[in-house]
This record gives structure tokens, C-alpha cells and sequence, in this order.
């Protein structure tokens, strides 16, 4: 029976909701087992607080000011940070980004990720040894560096399972920022991540435009949805542009294409299956994210081309199978960022209460579709970050300001409503 489109598109959006719902509900569960009414809050040096650090003493202008300024300077450094990266990527420094990365993986898991667990484990005052715990997150960090770099060999869930790993990490750590900087960080960096990628000239998408010319993906960590059906016995294509993203620091969405094929005509071509394999280029794998793409005699701009292409995009299905199959193996990639960042929001609001945490949580992942249903309209390059930040920043205060002492009073008094 053949599936319908709205089923290919759900499965790929849960592919890529569940780890971000994964992600959020892991760290919320750490700031709830680190955090206990009798120790008190510990923040953090970064450079989102190099300016000012808040104090419970100072006045709501004292705070904001400080915030504001804190915001300032860590987008300015993000953005020098962005573009240095396009030099390095312009001047072809690939494999000095990508050992860059590789370093960067495993210090998060070995010393971020170990102040972490020993956090845990004094909360929880469980006994290790020093040389126990040395051993174990020397395994988990290298263990972690191989499995998000080596590519092929290894099983796709555990590079999926450490990616969601890196962001929990990350994400726990910036909890740890004062509130009121915390707040104005995450709006500032929607704001700059819709002009990074949207205005002429921003850095990620230069970025883009420079990965697309080269034929060549950059080092950047990002989480795949593979596709996890099998489209070998399958035949007629339907082709969809779904979204791909960016670097670790922060989120950009990028076009791609993903091919899903349905299962009316595999008898027929199950004896030119190995053929028409066997004569892909491997230029296939390295082929531009937006670009021309050719099925069967059949070339179709994906600029111009409808947002879903039904069956029959060329004579010579014997020909275009091989092609959908390999390009069928990429699926849906989302950046660490915005796992990050969405976090990060979701933690914060786990500080004061579980219903803000649901209004954020659903903020978010309705954001999140928001942005995949725009990217199918306007078929460009889309920022992941602001329509999600900002729903769920507004969904925070109309729930802490409106709704809790709305609830509270209802069930003090006991009305119902």
C-alpha cells in the first residue's frame, strides 16, 4: 500500500523532535538532582558574564543593564569566533577545523562532562575511586570523538546518542549563568542567528554559500535523522527539501534534499538493482546541498521545484534508483546549537517551577515545527533558533506572570474553572 506524503514528512519531524525532547528532558532532570533548597546557586565564568556579574542585592535597571551588556559582548564574540571560521573554511584550513573539533568534542566529554558527574556524585554520594573515574571518562571522551568523526563503521545511534550527549553537557553548564543574563543571552542570540543567516554578507551564510561551491560538508558537529526505511524496494520517488544545519556554536538550517520512494514496482526492478548502483558516481556523496539534481534524464532545480515531487520524475527509474538510494542516506540534520540553546531554555525554567517547563516545552517544539513548515514555503536557508527562543521566552513570563498565580489562586481557594 503506498504511504502517504504526510507520513514520510512525520517521520521525519519526530526523527529529529524526539532527541531534541530527549535532550531537554535529561537536562531539566539534572538541574532538578543538582539543585537542592539547603545548597546555594553557583555560577559559572564564561564570556556571556565577563561584564557583569549579578547580584541578588542589585535593583531590576542594575540587572537588565548588566544582562544587556553581557549579551553584547558574547555575540560579539560569537560572531568574531563565525568569522574566523569562514576564514579558516575560505583559505581551505579544513583539517585544522576538523582536529579543532575533534578536541573541542573531547574536552566537553572528559572535563565538563566530568565535573558533571562528579557533581552527581556527591549529590548522590555514591563511592569511586579516582582512578575508576579517570578510566571510565578517558573511555566515554574517546569513545565519544570516534563514534561523532569516524563516518562510516560504526552504528548511527551511538553517534546520535553521543551528539544529544554533547548538547545535555553544554546545556548544563550554561544553566549555570545568572537569570537575568541568561534570558537576554537566549534573545540576543535568536536575534543574531536570524541575521547570520538571513542578511547579505552574514557569517553562516557565507558559510553556506562557500560549502555548496566546494562540494564538501564542514566540520561541524550536527545531529542526523538517517532515514530508517529501506529504500532499496522501493521505486517511484518522492522527493522533499527538509532541513540541515549548521555549526556547533550556533544554529543555521540549510536546504537538503532527502528521497523516499515508495514500494508499488520493486519486482520489477529488483534484477537492475545492483546496476544501477554499481554506475553512481561517488561524486553523489559529495554533490552540493542546493543544487541541481539529476533523476533518470531528468534535471530538477531544487529552487524551482515543488516542495514535494511525486512519482515519475524521469523514464529510467533503473537508473535513478541508485541515485535516490544514496541520497536517501543523509536524512534530516539539526545543529548542536540549537539542542543547546533550546535546553538551556527549558533548564532555566526548570529553576522555578515544572509548569513553566511544560509551557517552554511545548513552545519550543511547536516553534520548531513553525520553522520546518517555513522552510517548505520558502525553500532558502531558514535560522532555527528565533521562532522557538521567542515563543518560548513569551510562553515563560505569560506562564510565571499570568498563569501560575491564576492556577495557584484557583486551587488555594478550591474553584474550579
Amino acid at each position: 500500500m503506498e504511504s502517504s506524503v504526510l507520513e514520510w514528512l512525520g517521520v521525519e519531524i519526530i526523527g529529529v523532535m524526539s532527541p531534541v525532547s530527549i535532550c531537554m528532558f535529561l537536562v531539566v532532570l539534572l538541574v532538578y538532582s543538582l539543585s537542592s533548597p539547603s545548597t546555594t546557586a553557583t555560577t559559572i565564568a564564561t564570556a556571556a558574564n565577563l561584564v557583569y556579574a549579578e547580584n541578588p542585592s542589585d535593583t531590576a535597571a542594575q540587572k537588565l543593564e548588566g544582562a544587556v551588556l553581557n549579551a553584547v559582548v558574547f555575540i560579539v564574540f560569537i560572531a568574531l569566533a563565525t568569522f574566523l571560521l569562514v576564514l579558516l573554511y575560505y583559505y581551505n584550513c579544513t583539517a585544522f577545523l576538523l582536529h579543532y573539533t575533534r578536541f573541542s568534542t573531547f574536552f566537553v566529554l572528559a572535563a565538563m562532562g566530568g565535573s558533571i558527574l562528579l557533581s552527581l556524585l556527591e549529590r548522590f554520594s555514591v563511592p569511586l575511586d579516582a582512578v575508576t573515574s579517570f578510566l571510565l571518562l578517558f573511555n566515554f571522551a574517546v569513545v565519544g570523538v570516534l563514534s561523532v568523526f569516524a563516518g562510516g563503521g560504526l552504528p548511527i545511534l551511538l553517534r546520535q546518542c553521543y551528539t544529544v550527549c554533547l548538547g545535555i553537557i553544554v546545556a548544563a553548564w550554561f544553566t549555570k549563568l545568572p537569570e537575568w543574563t541568561t534570558w537576554t543571552v537566549l534573545v540576543a542570540l535568536a536575534l543574531y542567528d536570524l541575521v547570520a543567516v538571513l542578511a547579505p554578507g552574514g557569517p553562516l551564510k557565507l558559510l553556506v554559500e562557500l560549502e555548496s561551491s566546494r562540494n564538501e560538508e564542514l566540520p561541524a558537529l550536527v545531529y542526523e535523522a538517517r532515514p530508517t526505511v529501506n529504500t532499496r524496494n522501493h521505486a517511484a520517488a518522492v522527493g522533499f527539501i527538509v532541513a540541515g544545519v549548521s555549526d556547533s556554536e550556533t544554529s543555521r538550517i540549510e536546504l537538503q534534499v532527502v528521497s523516499r520512494v515508495n514500494s508499488n514496482n520493486n519486482n520489477n526492478l529488483s534484477s537492475n538493482n545492483d546496476n544501477g548502483e554499481n554506475g553512481i558516481n561517488d561524486e553523489w556523496e559529495r554533490s552540493p546541498l542546493v543544487g541541481g539534481m539529476r533523476f533518470g534524464e531528468v534535471v530538477v532545480d531544487e529552487g524551482m521545484s515543488p516542495l514535494v515531487e511525486m512519482s515519475g520524475v524521469g523514464e529510467n527509474e533503473e537508473e535513478g534508483e541508485g541515485v535516490r538510494r544514496k541520497i536517501g542516506e543523509r536524512g534530516i540534520k539539526l545543529g548542536l546549537g540549537d539542542f543547546v540553546f533550546y535546553s538551556v531554555l527549558v533548564g532555566r525554567a526548570a529553576m522555578y517551577d515544572l509548569m513553566t517547563v511544560y509551557a517552554c516545552y511545548l513552545a519550543i517544539i511547536s516553534g520548531l515545527g513553525c520553522t520546518l513548515i517555513l522552510l517548505s514555503m520558502c525553500r532558502k536557508a531558514l535560522p532555527a533558533l528565533p521562532i522557538s527562543i521567542a515563543l518560548g521566552v513569551l510562553f515563560y513570563f505569560l506562564t510565571r506572570l499570568l498563569m501560575e498565580p491564576f492556577i495557584v489562586g484557583t486551587a488555594t481557594n478550591l474553584m474550579m474553572f
